[in-house]
């Protein structure tokens, strides 16, 4: 079982990777995809006792909203912005990935500094956690185009499930359903906010909006 967290661990942390190192926003968005369907699987792998209702609900409603609905929605804004690629982000791709690798390098010791209230399956869940964390607002902070820094900010709600996962395995499922639920009206909004910025300005560059002039 260690081995197949450890697996499943390993491929959320290059999706991470993948995000920052790629230009291509369809691309990131499938990205965003294959991670949300991932974390669904960790309440499976990670929870402590048997697997309950609860916690399979749990991991079905996760894969659908953040591997299928969350992605569908950004796609769908993403055909209606007509854009297809971060072209002059403010940190490139080159170093994005160094900063990356740096901030795995980060996260790898935090988790080493805080206990556990209750032993885990993997000592590495908190470094994923706190590392999804870092490269969320990483994005949200290094690229220009609203619709990455969505992504980012989808990223970093992932690092924060991952965590509570970690942290709260008796957390009552009507919150952790509410904080989806949130997620999801972010996501929406963001959706809408996007569509309206391509149709006055006919760019989603969120740099460019400081610009304007009453």
């Amino acid at each position: 079982m260690e081995l197949w967290i450890d697996c499943l661990i390993v491929l959320l942390i290059l999706t991470n990777l993948k995000l920052i190192s790629s230009s291509r926003l369809s691309a990131c968005i499938r990205v965003v995809a294959i991670q949300g369907v991932l974390l669904g699987l960790v309440p499976l792998l990670v929870g402590s006792g048997d697997l309950t209702f609860r916690v399979i609900l749990l991991s079905i409603v996760t894969m659908v909203v953040k591997g299928i609905v969350f992605p569908w929605l950004l796609l769908k804004a993403l055909r209606s912005a007509n854009v297809r690629r971060e072209m002059e982000p403010f940190v490139g791709y080159t170093t994005s990935l160094l900063v990356g690798v740096g901030l795995l390098a980060l996260a790898i010791w935090m988790g080493r500094q805080l206990p556990l209230p209750a032993p885990s399956k993997s000592p590495l869940v908190v470094p994923l956690a706190l590392f999804t964390i870092m490269i969320g607002l990483f994005a949200i902070v290094s690229r220009r185009k609203a619709l990455t820094q969505v992504l980012g900010y989808l990223v970093m709600e992932n690092g924060i499930y991952a965590f509570g996962l970690a942290f709260a395995h008796q957390e009552p499922l009507l919150v952790e359903l509410g904080t989806l639920l949130d997620v999801f009206m972010a996501v929406f909004i963001m959706g809408i906010t996007i569509f309206q910025i391509n149709r006055e300005f006919d760019h989603i560059d969120t740099d460019r909006l400081s610009l304007l002039k009453d």
